[in-house]
């Protein structure tokens, strides 16, 4: 049998994701009209023989998260348990922590997946890949190709050509090592609990017992025929940044086609104009002079007025856009108000499209003492009168604003 353990991080991590994540722990953001990590329990629940899913962080158990879990558990038919961690022990020493939890039952290998990526979460060619590669017991890391200037943002993987073995890993290197990146999901056996063991005996103080699998473990277990790497095809890309929850609600709602073919919106009699690929929540009331697409994801009991144009956008539950606004490259926060005739922009962080390898940059907030042009994102409850323009701005919870504004973080 198998299981699978998503590490989900605390109210400390993310800080990135603010002012969004204020208002729910981010592996709950809805990203292409489901939460984060709904899309990481499909996939596992796709996947023969898996008898639980276990999420793992340092989140105070919370009425969200134990409504989703039930919800998903229902939804999915599959145990899915929240173990809470004391402090922040890392990515290692989060499973160490509660390895009797992972190995009840006697699973003969285990997925290991970070809450904030998004992926197609090719879990199953992973099983196959391990089946081909080492012995029974090697553990496998799932990669992607990136360019050499952005892979040195990223765990970077140097693997013998022939076998997939990892010979060699570096966290976040100095310098260009490989062009093979660690996508932050994995496939171990119970004997990672050894390794991780090993290290805790080598250093007992270590790091007040926040062992990470990247620096800790991999680079020791790297060229000792233990460790390989599964290379996808297929999309990948981290969440980090609110702008780059954006970009990943592109991918999933591409991969709706394959998927989810029901959950993309399509043209109809007295409905809105629909271009490209567009998430409705059946509750949202739109006019159907809207013009709604591409890439855009609309929450539960959203109002859109009369000919309203959203793009490249994510409007989440209770906000209205009235009459005639337009919203290009924004985030909309929970019951935010767009008035008549306003125009709220942000500019895209998308990777380089004519480069296939490269991957979304997380952005620093300023650059050169300014701030760095971004998606728009209104916080929860932000109301934005009629007939203004808001620009590369972020306007943080319960705001009223008067005039226009643009490159400004609105306290």
């Amino acid at each position: 049998m198998l299981k699978a353990v998503i590490l989900i991080g605390g109210p400390q991590k993310g800080t990135r994701f603010r002012p969004l994540s204020f208002e729910v722990p981010k592996p709950l953001f809805p990203v292409a009209g489901v939460p984060m990590l709904q899309h990481h329990i499909e996939a596992c629940a796709k996947v023969p023989n898996m008898k639980e899913i276990l999420l793992i962080g340092f989140y105070q158990s919370n009425e969200e998260l134990t409504r989703f879990m039930i919800s998903a558990q229902q939804e999915f038919k599959i145990s899915i348990r929240y173990l809470q961690e004391y402090a922040a022990l890392g990515t290692g020493g989060g499973i160490y922590h509660f390895r009797d939890q992972i190995l009840s039952g006697g699973p003969e290998a285990f997925f290991i997946m970070n809450a904030d990526v998004c992926s197609e979460f090719p879990l199953c060619e992973m099983l196959h890949f391990q089946k081909e590669h080492g012995d029974p017991s090697s553990l496998v890391i799932l990669g992607t190709t990136a360019n050499r200037k952005q892979s040195m943002n990223y765990g970077c993987i140097v693997e013998n050509q022939e076998t997939n073995e990892v010979l060699h890993y570096v966290e976040k290197p100095s310098t260009f090592v490989s062009d093979i990146i660690n996508c932050g999901i994995y496939l171990f056996t119970p004997e990672i609990f050894q390794h991780i063991g090993g290290v805790f005996l080598e250093e007992p103080g270590h790091c007040n017992g926040a062992i990470r699998l990247e620096q800790d473990i991999f680079t020791a277990l790297a060229g000792q025929g233990k460790l390989y790497v599964y290379k996808t095809p297929a999309f990948w890309s981290q969440i980090k940044s609110a702008g780059s929850a954006i970009y990943a609600s592109r991918l999933y709602l591409n991969q709706y086609h394959k998927t989810h073919k029901e959950r993309l919106a399509t043209n109809k009699d007295g409905g809105p104009r629909i271009s490209g690929n567009v998430y409705v929540h059946p509750t949202a009331n739109i006019d159907p002079t809207a013009v709604l697409g591409p890439n855009v994801s609309i929450g539960t009991g959203v109002t859109i007025g009369a000919g309203v144009r959203v793009r490249e956008s994510i409007i989440l539950h209770g906000a209205t856009l009235q009459d005639h606004s337009c919203v290009l490259n924004c985030i909309v926060g929970w019951d935010s108000s767009v008035g008549k005739w306003a125009r709220v922009e942000g500019t895209p962080s998308d990777p380089n499209p004519n480069d296939p390898y490269a991957k979304i940059d997380s952005e620093t907030l300023f650059r050169d003492g300014k701030l760095t042009p971004s998606i728009t994102i209104l916080g929860c409850n932000v109301t934005i009168p009629a007939e203004v323009i808001i620009l590369n701005s972020i306007v943080l919870p319960h705001k009223d604003l008067n005039r226009s504004f643009k490159n400004q973080i609105i306290l």
